[in-house]
């Protein structure tokens, strides 16, 4: 197969459209009467769940439109959403920035090295792909389900999110 950039650009970012709308439809299931709710005491709130989930957008932005992170002189996480209305707009704000940064990102930059660093110390090295699959859209994906899980405990209807649910019968494939 013969990928021109555009194309190929298209190919490495295909998955994100589809998985930012579906976490979206999970975030808007959350209730704010349970932000403070835990199914275990190793576990995080809700609210602190699922303010990482609305916060990785913005993970992904940083790893596309850079080439390192140095989190000893990053911007401290912000606290966890109060409400479901703060949740949704921190996440709209972090999917907006992410869509700019890939609308100017340089494919030829896909695999080159991308660093996490603390100071002067490199806590990681790897080619930028890897970290863009594994520590943002995968890492998403992760904690989404995690918080379908924390749906299901509560006793809220769980979205489509592959396939259909026993909470959304229509059988739907996108």
């Amino acid at each position: 197969m013969d990928f021109n950039a555009g194309s190929f650009k298209q190919l490495a970012f295909a998955d994100l459209d589809r998985e930012l709308k579906i976490t979206r439809s999970v975030l808007e299931r959350l209730p704010d009467e349970h932000y403070d709710w835990k199914p275990h005491e190793k576990s995080m709130s809700l609210a602190t769940l699922a303010s990482h989930v609305a916060d990785l957008p913005g993970w992904t932005t940083a790893t596309i439109a850079h080439d390192e992170l140095d989190t000893g002189t990053g911007p401290a996480p912000p606290p966890a959403a109060k409400n479901q209305l703060e949740l949704l707009a921190r996440f709209d704000q972090n999917v907006i920035a992410l869509q700019k940064a890939i609308e100017h990102f340089d494919i030829a930059n896909l695999d080159h090295p991308w660093s996490m660093r603390n100071g002067e110390h490199i806590v990681v090295t790897r080619p930028r792909i890897i970290v863009y699959r594994i520590w943002c859209l995968n890492h998403m994906i992760h904690h989404r389900a995690q918080l379908c899980l924390y749906l299901r405990l509560l006793n809220v209807p769980v979205p489509t999110v592959y396939f259909n649910t026993s909470d959304d019968p229509e059988w739907v494939f996108e």
